[in-house]
């Protein structure tokens, strides 16, 4: 299956100037979505996972699904202030300012193989600060899964060590 079919390009979105990747037109179709899901998963052939770290928000579609498949807890990884209990926290850069990414303070244990998923790869800034948290909090990044690189951007130079695989290239 060709999952470039079922993306939409969005010129000019969130800002100007940007060509949003839309991948709700794959979740609305069952078979491209089904495809998707088992196509993310058999990237996890032989690795082992305990934990599936969805980042916020569009991560949140497939990470639980592959949590599920894998045996796994899944860990959304939310935005400041989104989670109800004690956090642990990751700052991080983008190109005008910084953000940060939390998860419940006792949701990662030391020894856990991770499984961290977002939809889109594009600077890189956003996993690489998962990742760090991961492994600040003396756990393991198996791989790093997502639905779409954006090779241009090369955010797969920031997550250098880090084992990375995505469904579709850009």
């Amino acid at each position: 299956m060709n999952f470039k079919d079922y993306i939409r390009d969005v010129p000019d979105f969130p800002t100007p100037g940007v060509v949003f990747k839309d991948i709700t037109t794959l979740l609305e179709n069952p078979e491209a979505f089904h495809q998707a899901a088992e196509a993310l998963l058999a990237f996890t052939e032989g690795l082992r996972v305990n934990k599936v770290v969805g980042i916020e928000s569009r991560g949140f579609f497939f990470a639980p699904l592959l949590a599920r498949e894998l045996g796994a807890g899944f860990i959304p990884a939310r935005k400041p202030g989104k989670l109800p209990r004690e956090t642990r926290r990751q700052d991080y850069a983008l190109e005008y300012g910084t953000d940060a990414l939390e998860i419940h303070a006792e949701s990662i244990e030391v020894g856990d193989r991770v499984l961290v998923h977002d939809d889109v790869l594009a600077t890189g800034g956003t996993a690489r600060a998962m990742c760090d948290l991961v492994r600040g909090l003396g756990a393991e990044v198996v791989q790093c899964n997502f639905l779409i690189e954006l090779q241009f951007l090369k955010g797969r130079d920031k997550l250098d060590g880090f084992p990375i695989r995505a469904l579709v290239t850009y």
